[in-house]
């Protein structure tokens, strides 16, 4: 596109030289963009922390009912393992005297007992020893 001499230049470009005091173009002031953003930042801000707590309470409210459902659960397979044991007892009764059935499971739960212990005293005396100086 071609200028014309009938034509205005655009605003600046009419080759007149402006001088450094002249008065701005008619709009928004800086103090008006600045106040402008420092309110918009405060809406964000405020945005941000309702969205946050919204957050919150939903995984506090998830993870209440993950631990209700987490317990419900353990308390189903601790149930489901007595049953076993009393079965095995049962079971075991004709072999060995009801005496020796109840003996000899105790006997393997104690057992296993005492070596899951001992393994797990290992496994945090380890933990201990990463962060002790004495490298014992």
């Amino acid at each position: 596109m071609a200028i014309t001499d009938n034509e205005p230049l655009p605003d600046g470009q009419d080759g007149e030289e402006r001088p450094a005091d002249a008065e701005a173009p008619a709009g928004v002031s800086l103090t008006e963009d600045i106040l402008a953003l420092l309110e918009d930042g405060k809406t964000y801000l405020e945005a941000e922390k309702a969205f946050q707590k919204s957050r919150a309470a939903f995984v506090a409210d998830k993870g209440k009912r993950g631990v209700v459902r987490g317990l419900a659960a353990f308390a189903m397979i601790h149930l489901a393992l007595i049953g076993m044991v009393v079965g095995l007892v049962i079971a075991l009764s004709p072999l060995l005297t009801v005496w020796g059935a109840i003996a000899a499971v105790t006997g393997v739960l104690l057992v296993g007992g005492i070596v899951l212990t001992r393994s797990a005293i290992n496994q945090f005396r380890a933990a201990g020893r990463s962060f002790g100086d004495d490298g014992k």
